[in-house]
């Protein structure tokens, strides 16, 4: 039988909400009331629970995608390949572990981290020695320079021995734990283990506050659940981490030095590897090239009309949502194409011309700043461009982007409005010599005809690396952008 998982009730007044994390895939065995995914609205993250055991079907709605309320997410076969209960269930009624007499130990190895990535850093346990786990549950997380990886347990068993301990450094081919698949071996994650993810509480906390609370080393007794039967939600860790400190007690005793103190307040974290590149690309960069910005504005309403005219007619024939995203690659596509220049790199002695455009689009992630490059995105139509930003997105936000993925690039967009930036100079990514910055659209009184009307308007930044890039030629690029978003009937005329 076919059952439709639907956008569940929001709350009052609210319409819609965003799919933000799906735990299962299509193909995935999963339990009446297990987690599915997660939605998140602008007052509350909702977790959406499967309605009957079975094999999840098709997902209708990817992550990123805006849903209102009982929209269809996915479908799910109930009954076929039905998998046992989650752990928060498994409390009233222990299962039996799996029959095993084999007790066969399996080496828990350090999965593929892609082409040139020779090492990683153990940043996080999710299991310690003694807990049981199921097969693909997931032990642990290595950073490497440029990406996040999840590592999966082999097999059903207990973890025997963890071998590199968080903060270690380990080869590409390192084993990481050991796991005995014999006795204690589940087939589901076992209840035993929920105390510790739970504060004590019979329930099942929401898997992203679990990731969160591990990130920040918070344990689970000290955060207050709001989710149903006192479940910790993503919120709830937020609200822990961001909940002032209270205030101590007048001290009886003249107080140590102030240095002392402040010392005693203070926090000491290494650094991720992710985070040190960063770091230091971004100082090269500011140390390597003559950066200047050269900013301009553009009036969105042409572009916002545009998009809202087709924008449910786009999607029914493409599956993916027209944003502004792919006007602006296009835009740019158009402009480097006239200044050449802004789409050049230096090598050496030599200026490297690139008569393609490989767009690097900048992406926040709860890891840190990475940058996806779409492949000849001058080649590419508005359908193809947003399902590429799309997939692209979610991998990034996943932690799941190869090294190959995000090379390459000839040119980077930057958009910094999404978190409310109103203006802002973006830094170059070396080697490329030109980011554009996009910003917040804004409604402000502007002159046109010699009257006052109230527009959308958005600020553009332009870095570029004046060792090759002339003023002329940033300002002729910058109005080429603004131009063909102002009217965007030029990109089709090629004007």
């Amino acid at each position: 039988m076919s059952v439709e998982i639907r956008v569940p009730t929001l709350g009052e007044s609210v319409t819609e909400a965003t799919v933000a994390t799906w735990f299962k895939k299509p193909g995935d065995a999963v339990a009446v009331d297990e987690m599915l995914c997660e939605l998140e609205t602008d007052k509350v993250t909702v977790e959406v629970p499967s309605p009957a055991a079975g094999i999840l079907g098709e997902i209708i709605a990817a992550e990123g995608e805006t849903v209102g309320v009982d929209a269809l997410l996915a479908t799910l076969s109930a009954g076929e390949g039905a998998a046992p209960a989650p752990a928060a269930k498994a409390a009233d009624t222990p299962a039996a572990p799996a029959a095993s007499s084999a007790g066969e130990s399996i080496d828990v190895m350090v999965p593929t981290l892609g082409e040139s990535v020779t090492e990683a850093t153990v940043s996080t346990w999710f299991k310690s020695v003694g807990d049981t786990v199921a097969q693909d549950e997931m032990l642990c997380e290595l950073e490497t320079d440029k990406v996040s990886v999840e590592v999966p347990s082999p097999a059903a068993g207990v973890i025997t021995a963890i071998v590199a301990n968080e903060g270690d450094t380990v080869d590409a081919s390192a084993k990481l734990a050991v796991i005995s698949s014999g006795s204690g071996a589940v087939v589901a994650a076992p209840a035993a283990a929920a105390p510790a993810s739970t504060g004590g509480k019979d329930i099942e906390n929401a898997p992203s506050a679990n990731k969160l609370m591990a990130e920040k080393g918070i344990d689970a007794a000290s955060v207050t659940g709001t989710g149903k039967d006192g479940r910790i939600m993503k919120e709830d860790v937020m609200n822990a981490i961001n909940a002032p400190a209270a205030k101590p007690a007048a001290p009886a005793a003249p107080r140590a030095p102030a240095a002392a103190d402040d010392a005693s307040r203070e926090e000491r974290v290494k650094m991720t590897k992710l985070r040190q590149t960063i770091a230091r690309r971004l100082k090269e960069s500011q140390n390597t090239a003559a950066m200047l910005t050269t900013y301009n504005e553009v009036d969105m309403t042409e572009v916002m009309a545009l998009r809202n005219e087709y924008k449910d007619l786009f999607f029914k024939k493409h599956g993916v949502k027209l944003g502004f995203m792919s006007f602006f690659t296009k835009a740019c596509v158009h402009a480097l194409n006239e200044v050449p220049e802004v789409n050049a790199e230096i090598d050496g002695t030599d200026v490297v011309y690139k008569n393609f455009v490989h767009m690097g689009i900048a992406a926040g992630t709860p890891q840190g700043l990475v940058v996806p490059v779409i492949r000849d995105a001058d080649a590419m139509s508005f359908a193809d461009i947003e399902k590429a930003i799309a997939e692209k997105g979610a991998r990034a936000r996943d932690g799941k982007l190869s090294m190959a993925e995000m090379q390459g690039g000839t040119f980077t967009i930057s958009n910094g409005g999404v978190y409310g930036s109103l203006m802002s100079s973006p830094i170059l990514n070396p080697p490329q010599s030109g980011i554009l910055g996009m910003h917040k659209i804004q409604d402000r009184p502007m002159a046109i005809n010699g009257q006052v009307v109230i527009r959308p308007m958005m600020y553009l930044a332009l870095s570029y690396d004046h060792r090759i890039v002339d003023g002329k030629g940033a300002v002729t690029f910058l109005v080429r952008v603004k131009e063909a978003l102002e009217d965007p009937r030029r990109l089709l005329m090629d004007l």
